[in-house]
């Protein structure tokens, strides 16, 4: 039987021209006209350099210098000025239309969905704000958003400078450290996309992706009071056993899992881990033999990540695995 997660992994949508949401629709719209525009222009110039390189050419006159008549001057002169004003013509059109498109995008809607989004090296921190702080939701590397309703996302650096990009959903935002910035889109059609840091943010920037899971409103809001809930206590005695050794290591140092002891704060919160579609931000589909690997030696995936290699006996890692597949 087919892995699911790798399933929906083959489905992920990655490009920005293929829009999905009306903020990405301007983007391309803008992008087709320039490529259009300029591409016509090009042909014409092209077209023009080819035919002068082959023209016929009068005799030069005594002093070596190639005459041309009074007529052919002027026709040249009102050539050149034309293709002056048309070009001014062109890019005043285009500012517009960028000015236009620009003015759509930063147009913030009154009334939201906000998620806070941090940047790390290498990894996404994901928190859904809510009024009622103990119902705030936290996770990593994948974003939940309901179709048809515009979200908010406030984005923020805890090192060097990142960039946040959804290229179906709107362009790129910088994550600059001390500085928050802001950014919003409205998913019109359901699906899953990828997003990327777009700024160059250390050896592993390449690692460091993320998804756009964007779903009914039913099945966001489902979501949603699922990841509001601790983690799963386990029953089996293989994971109890497995969440003896995630308590007794290095694990619960770093990370959080919601009604346990666990509550670390440098690595992404695994409350959830289970229901996530991939690994280590985009590094690795989540199955149980990439996440054994990545347990084990997470250098050998991502050199230079901040999580160290972890040499557990193969009974401590099959419980382990056991206990953080309940994680759901």
């Amino acid at each position: 039987m087919s892995n699911p997660v790798l399933l929906a992994l083959q489905n992920v949508r990655h490009s920005a021209t293929a829009p999905a949401s009306p903020e990405a629709h301007a983007i391309a719209h803008l992008f087709w006209w320039m490529l259009a525009v300029g591409g016509a222009i090009w042909l014409l110039v092209a077209a023009t350099a080819i035919r002068s390189a082959f023209a016929r050419r009068g005799a030069p006159g005594d002093d070596g210098l190639m005459r041309v008549s009074a007529e052919t001057h002027t026709r040249l002169q009102r050539v050149v000025i034309g293709a002056t004003v048309v070009t001014g013509v062109i890019l005043m059109s285009f500012i517009v239309f960028d000015f236009s498109v620009g003015r759509a995008l930063a147009a913030f809607p009154a009334q939201s969905l906000t998620v806070d989004v941090t940047g790390h090296q290498w990894w996404w921190q994901i928190e859904y704000e809510d009024p009622n702080p103990s119902l705030s939701v936290t996770t990593a590397n994948e974003i939940h958003v309901p179709v048809g309703e515009p979200v908010q996302f406030k984005l923020a650096s805890h090192d060097v400078i990142h960039s946040f990009w959804v290229p179906n959903m709107n362009g790129k935002r910088d994550l600059i450290p001390g500085y928050r910035s802001s950014i919003w889109f409205r998913a019109d059609t359901p699906g899953v996309y990828r997003g990327q840091c777009a700024e160059f943010c250390g050896l592993q920037h390449a690692h460091m992706a993320f998804l756009v899971v964007a779903q009914p409103r039913a099945e966001f809001t489902r979501w949603l009071l699922q990841q509001r809930t601790s983690g799963a206590t386990p029953v089996d005695s293989l994971a109890v056993a497995g969440q003896q050794v995630f308590m007794s290591g290095s694990c619960a140092l770093c990370h959080t899992i919601g009604g346990t002891p666990a509550h670390g704060t440098v690595g992404p919160d695994l409350t959830h881990l289970a229901s996530r579609l991939e690994l280590a931000a985009g590094t690795a589909p989540n199955t149980r033999g990439y996440l054994g690997g990545w347990i084990l030696n997470p250098q050998s995936m991502k050199p230079r990540t901040l999580m160290p290699p972890n040499p557990l006996q193969p009974r401590q890692l099959q419980a382990l695995l056991a206990y953080l597949e309940t994680l759901k």
